[in-house]
């Protein structure tokens, strides 16, 4: 079964979509890596980009939570928000 989520870019995945937020339909159960196949699918850009070893996903829905990319199983509710959140770098 699928489900309709938010995406939100930030930083540097922002500027590879080229867009800051949009609506995609996943799975309701889908693990974090399994979620990030799904958007880099819609953005190719994102393929083989090192944002994929440093990204965290920050959900917000009924919880809100950090996951970093791999076999952690995400429930997702229609309406979830999913935060693109890409290593930030500064001083």
């Amino acid at each position: 079964m699928r489900c309709q989520v938010s995406v939100l870019y930030f930083a540097r995945s922002a500027e590879l979509a080229g867009l800051r937020s949009e609506t995609l339909s996943v799975p309701r159960q889908i693990t974090s890596l399994q979620l990030w196949e799904e958007i880099v699918k819609v953005h190719p850009r994102y393929s083989g980009k090192l944002l994929l070893r440093c990204t965290k996903f920050n959900v917000v829905g009924s919880f809100l939570e950090y996951v970093l990319l791999g076999d952690q199983l995400l429930v997702l509710q229609p309406g979830d928000e999913v935060a693109i959140i890409p290593p930030i770098s500064g001083g």
